[in-house]
């Protein structure tokens, strides 16, 4: 070889410089780790998805809530049902004892004057007594009191057979509804709980940008309702032109104007008025899901109490209280009517007039009052 030229180098791969040597190595280092990581944290929801999330949740807590109410008005009901089926039982177990014993006395005479010897465990024991008294040649020898005896003793046995078996059904069902109740129960606790666990990961600044969007919603729930409050002023107001340009009529001997419902527009309105007073002497009170009174409510249980200080008896769910009283239009709301809101009816207000209610609103508020357009309305109703 000649002098003048360098020698070939010898590193392997043909990598002929350190620095190219230790970027291959970094390179292969880096990708190795990036095979190795944990897939990427999925994005973060925005403000308006949490919030749509938490209005979803509590929804559904309140469509479990409705559920729970239900179950637990069914279960109080069947409880009384069982009790008083036991009850009957127990009743109907001595009178069935007593009269064994009077059978037992008639078999043990019909020994003593040399008849045929009965069996008295057997008779006892027997399900029919007349086929017992027949098979042993008793019968003829019973006297009117002990064929009477031998007959109710037929009877009781065979009602005690049916009430038996009237408890045993009931408390069958029973157990069906309490299921239902428990399943209800945990199924509110659940989405509660999911809508705290959002809500407790948003930071400071958060949640007060969440705060503010919750009063511009309440806000443009408010314009609403005086928009409506306006259209019933003016149709209010056009009535009453109407009625001004007509001339009068002759006294009438009628007690009252029909509404429909049986019930004169005057004690409409008293009623509405009570039950409105009622509901506005509970502001500020906590929603509490599952509650009627008095410390805290939830929206069906204000609706219930409400219209019962008017004397008016409402059930306990907001889908049955929607079926009590006549359907009007949102227009034609007048105060002390029940406003229904979603598609599945599963919260109510108490209509106050001017496009406003007063309802128990969801968990963590307290009763107040709010526009009817806060919420998508779904009916309104008239209890009475």
């Amino acid at each position: 070889m000649a002098p003048h030229r360098k020698a070939r180098s010898s590193s392997p791969m043909g990598i002929r410089t350190p620095a190219l040597a230790t970027a291959a190595l970094t390179s292969v280092a880096l990708l190795s780790q990036t095979a190795n990581a944990s897939p990427s944290a999925e994005p973060k929801p925005s403000l308006d998805e949490v919030q749509k999330k938490v209005d979803d949740l509590y929804q559904q807590a309140e469509t479990a809530t409705e559920k729970y109410n239900g179950a637990k008005e069914k279960t109080g009901k069947q409880r009384k049902k069982v009790d008083n089926l036991l009850d009957d039982v127990a009743s109907r177990t001595q009178k069935l004892n007593e009269a064994r014993e009077e059978l037992g006395t008639f078999a043990a005479a019909q020994y003593r004057t040399g008849a045929a010897a009965p069996d008295t465990a057997s008779l006892l024991l027997a399900d029919n007594p007349q086929d017992y008294f027949d098979q042993n040649q008793l019968m003829d020898r019973l006297t009117s009191r002990q064929q009477q005896a031998v007959d109710d003793y037929a009877t009781q046995q065979s009602e005690m057979t049916q009430k038996r078996q009237e408890a045993s059904e009931s408390l069958q069902a029973l157990t069906t509804t309490e299921n239902t109740l428990k399943s209800s129960k945990a199924d509110v606790q659940r989405k509660l709980a999911e809508a705290r666990q959002l809500l407790s990961r948003l930071t400071t600044e958060e949640k007060a940008r969440l705060a503010a969007i919750e009063r511009e919603k309440r806000e443009e729930a408010q314009r609403k309702a005086e928009e409506l409050a306006r259209q019933q002023q003016a149709a209010e107001e056009l009535r009453r032109q109407q009625q001004q340009a007509q001339p009068t009529p002759a006294p009438s001997t009628d007690v009252g104007t029909s509404t429909g419902t049986g019930t004169s527009a005057g004690t409409t309105t008293a009623k509405g008025e009570k039950a409105i007073a009622f509901a506005r002497s509970q502001t500020g009170k906590p929603y509490v899901w599952g509650a009627s009174g008095p410390d805290s409510y939830d929206c069906s249980g204000l609706t219930q109490a409400a219209w019962k200080a008017a004397g008016v008896t409402l059930p306990r769910t907001t889908w049955d209280q929607v079926k009590v009283g006549t359907q009007v239009s949102v227009a034609s709301a007048q105060p002390g009517d029940l406003v229904f809101f979603y598609d599945d009816i599963s919260h109510v207000g108490l209509y106050l007039g001017d496009g406003m209610m007063i309802h128990a609103p969801k968990p963590g508020a307290y009763v107040r009052e709010e526009s009817i357009y806060y919420m998508p309305i779904h009916s309104v109703v008239r209890p009475a």
